[in-house]
């Protein structure tokens, strides 16, 4: 950028050679295994897709993560790192019959894409390696691109509404008395821009990530996994109408159920495994939203809401867990030395 003056403390050269840090390790790690996923998910979709723009969509999000894998590929090799199974062709019939509508692709791909904008925001301050920050940068660059290109599909074809409008204030306030904080009895004040902004992103990260469920659960072979499933269904359905009373409560308009989406299809698609990592992939990211959605939050009402969700998504992601390794299905992080 124009606006900032360049700082040239380092006159070596970059050595690729070099042994890479926890923090690269561990972030290069889940954006490979996070995109190998995808790339079985989205050559599925794409086998069911009449929609043209949807389907480019399709082509550009398999795109980006063949050539994000590429690139860690390259730094794994140069750091002697071995190269995570992550998921194969294996994983998924592409000859299955279709699953979801073309209309689902969409507010999947946009699910998944602000999934991994978490993981490099996270990885970019951290990473000290100019190579891999610039990277990740270029992983946030290309994702928010993305985003753009879903967001003008989503809302030209009328598959979104515009998050809900307030108006704008007259002035600047200060807040006067405690009772600000209060959310259960007496005079409650109205939704913040903050609170209705996590409760709006909430309830459309988790009306996909139920239809999702919901196909997962009807194809699932292991009955185990399916009573997991039907249990995510049933909690992520009591929270997101908690969530919605929340906005309606105040007129507000919110993300609709896209249930209808899901077809009545019984013939598995995708494997029991990466069905069940996928889910304990998409709750673990849920837990950093709700946390995100706690710091800006000031009512204690949805605060309560938000601490109940956490708890109970905690336990899934323990089960789901405890269900991959018992089948030898999850691969684990780099870990630090065993000095016992």
């Amino acid at each position: 950028m124009d606006i900032l003056k360049p700082i040239n403390l380092s006159t070596k050269e970059l050595d690729e050679s070099q042994s890479l840090t926890s923090v690269e390790m561990g972030k290069l790690w889940a954006t490979y295994n996070g995109n190998s996923m995808s790339i079985q998910i989205l050559n599925y979709f794409l086998q069911h897709c009449n929609d043209e723009y949807i389907k480019t969509l399709l082509e550009n999000g398999i795109a980006l993560s063949r050539d994000f894998i590429q690139r860690i590929e390259g730094f794994f090799k140069k750091g002697n790192f071995p190269i995570p199974v992550g998921f194969t062709n294996d994983d998924v019939n592409l000859g299955a019959p279709r699953l979801y509508e073309d209309v689902f692709y969409v507010h999947y791909l946009k699910y998944a894409a602000k999934a991994g904008l978490s993981i490099y925001a996270v990885a970019i301050p951290l990473v000290m390696r100019e190579d891999i920050r610039e990277f990740f940068v270029y992983c946030m660059q290309s994702t928010t691109i993305f985003l753009g290109q879903i967001n003008e599909v989503l809302f030209e074809k009328k598959l979104i509404s515009k998050p809900p409008i307030i108006p704008t204030p007259e002035g600047t306030d200060y807040i006067q008395k405690q009772n600000y904080l209060k959310g259960f009895v007496g005079d409650i004040r109205p939704l913040h821009a903050l609170e209705i902004t996590h409760l709006y992103d909430n309830i459309e990260n988790n009306t996909t990530s139920k239809a999702l469920l919901l196909g997962f659960h009807q194809i699932v072979k292991d009955e185990k996994i399916k009573a997991l499933f039907k249990r995510g269904l049933d909690m992520t359905d009591k929270a997101v109408k908690q969530y919605m009373e929340k906005l309606h409560k105040e007129n507000l308009l919110s993300p609709s159920f896209i249930d209808h989406l899901v077809t009545t299809s019984t013939y598995p698609p995708f494997s029991d495994k990466i069905m069940l990592f996928h889910k304990v992939d998409m709750f673990s990211m849920k837990i950093r939203s709700f946390g995100n959605s706690l710091a800006v939050n000031g009512r204690r009402d949805i605060a309560m809401l938000y601490g109940r969700t956490l708890i109970n998504i905690g336990l899934f992601v323990d089960d789901g867990a405890n269900i991959l390794i018992d089948k030898g299905w999850m691969e684990s992080p780099p870990k630090a030395y065993d000095r016992t």
